[in-house]
């Protein structure tokens, strides 16, 4: 009875960290203070020292993240800096925008934002140029001003992050040091995860365009001022789900002069193409015994090979870039200082994160949590699934519930997937679009920004974010689960 009393009001401890953290989160607290405090919150409910809980659980989960992962938030957000004061970001999105001109508004703003997301320019870098272009397209257009924010997550914020394989972002990074997989994992489900949710997502979106039309409601030129991009709020919503802090996005040097587009699209071939090379032809032939010492990590290739693949993909990318435009970064050290600078605060928010999902996997409740997720119905796909959907959802971080997953239940999974001959590649592409599913609720970092910058508000938009984002994913999701069940991963 004692044990069943202790579980329980471990339990109750569990719940008001999570309850804490979701409602303070959204009210722009800063996730570097509520995750260390509400972890010791938790703790001390099931009679855990909580300095010990602060010291000895979260801050080496939240080290190893930074350890594992800071050069990619590095290298991306410098990346993505760099496109931006070099031109190429908005070369790119005038060249999609002037193709498919006002008539085809939508798909110009989707296109241009997937082009961007998928070459490796940071969500936050992509919203700040796509915003401006979709309101001057959907008021040529007369397409209603609400569609906007709907509009670039389905491009930015979908396919691009979760499905296609081959995608920088960091969502599919995380699962391979744990599956021993690349960015290209189960690429041909990853193709037809992709295709769903573009079909999905456009199809509402031009229903909603045909169905405002008959209504006679167009572009309400009305429109409220964005909220300033340094904002307080806006900064503690947006870095813990971008790898971007939108301080450092006026800092630099941004040029007038646009490069062609064939410039700015070169430093994004080099990077998909670096990733292939590297991922799927290089790092799979190399001997590297020497990782097996001691001295770098007692580890293999295949646990680092995936993070180095999109490591050096995004230095080679990046010298690409100063290569092909030196001229236009007439501050060049400004540029990579305010990048570097901008890597910062996402990285330890979302490590932060980790570190409260640390405390929180050794409470003595959570085996409950565990043995419910992992005994549900419908194999270890649906419950990964569903345990990488609530932990996004919670957290209002896709990359942060994706970690928090994998970290606590990463090993049982791999061990899962011996038993039944399950490929990890599929259980890599099952995560990470489960990650970015629930991930887009109202409380989501990337929705309250993207909201705020556009000037609309969640009851005007969120419906249409949600079917363009959350619903064509899960139509996804449970397509790849059934067809990866029946065919395996390919």
């Amino acid at each position: 009875m004692s044990d069943m009393l202790s579980d329980a009001v471990s339990f109750l401890g569990i719940l008001v960290a999570l309850g804490a953290l979701i409602a303070m989160a959204y009210r722009g607290w800063s996730v570097l203070f509520l995750a260390p405090a509400l972890a010791m919150i938790a703790a001390s409910f099931s009679g855990y020292p909580m300095l010990a809980s602060w010291t000895q659980i979260f801050m080496v989960a939240a080290a190893g993240f930074l350890a594992q992962f800071f050069p990619l938030f590095l290298l991306g957000a410098i990346f993505a800096k760099l496109m931006n004061d070099s031109g190429s970001v908005r070369s790119i999105a005038d060249a999609m925008i002037g193709w498919l001109g006002s008539g085809r508004a939508i798909m110009a703003v989707v296109l241009a934002g997937a082009i961007l997301t998928y070459g490796g320019v940071s969500l936050f870098v992509a919203f700040f140029v796509l915003v401006p272009m979709a309101q001057a397209l959907f008021r040529a257009g007369n397409i209603p001003r609400r569609l906007v924010p709907a509009t670039i997550i389905l491009g930015t914020s979908t396919f691009t992050m979760t499905a296609l394989p081959g995608t920088p972002a960091i969502q599919n990074v995380i699962p391979m040091p744990f599956f021993g997989t690349s960015i290209y994992a189960a690429p041909g489900l990853g193709l037809i995860a992709a295709i769903i949710m573009l079909a999905v997502g456009l199809g509402w979106l031009l229903r909603a365009q045909a169905a405002a039309a008959l209504r006679q409601e167009g572009y309400d030129p009305s429109l409220s001022p964005a909220a300033p991009v340094d904002s307080a709020r806006m900064r503690e919503h947006t870095t813990t789900a971008s790898t971007f802090d939108p301080a450092e996005m006026d800092k630099g040097a941004p040029t007038d002069d646009c490069p062609s587009l064939g410039i700015a699209f070169l430093p994004i071939g080099v990077m998909i193409g670096c990733n292939l090379i590297l991922s799927l032809w290089l790092f799979p032939t190399w001997d590297a015994p020497f990782l097996a010492e001691p001295l770098w990590g007692s580890t293999s290739l295949g646990a680092v090979a995936g993070i180095w693949s999109v490591t050096a993909a995004l230095m080679i990318a990046t010298l690409a870039i100063i290569l092909c435009n030196r001229g236009r970064l007439v501050s060049l050290r400004d540029s990579i200082d305010s990048g570097a600078n901008a890597a910062v605060l996402p990285i330890i928010s979302v490590a932060s994160l980790v570190g409260f999902g640390a405390v929180i996997a050794a409470l003595p409740a959570f085996h409950m949590i565990r043995d419910w997720v992992l005994g549900m119905g419908g194999g270890p796909l649906v419950s990964l699934a569903v345990a990488t959907n609530l932990l996004a959802a919670l957290t209002g971080s896709a990359s942060g519930g994706l970690t928090i997953a994998l970290e606590a239940l990463g090993p049982t999974y791999m061990d899962i997937a011996a038993q039944t001959g399950t490929d990890p590649a599929i259980m890599h592409r099952v995560a990470v679009i489960g990650s970015g599913t629930l991930d887009i609720l109202p409380h989501n970092g990337a929705i309250v920004t993207l909201l705020a910058l556009s000037g609309v508000t969640h009851r005007e938009s969120y419906l249409d974010i949600a079917m363009a984002g959350i619903v064509s994913s899960l139509a996804a999701l449970v397509a790849v689960i059934l067809i990866g069940s029946m065919a395996g991963s390919f």
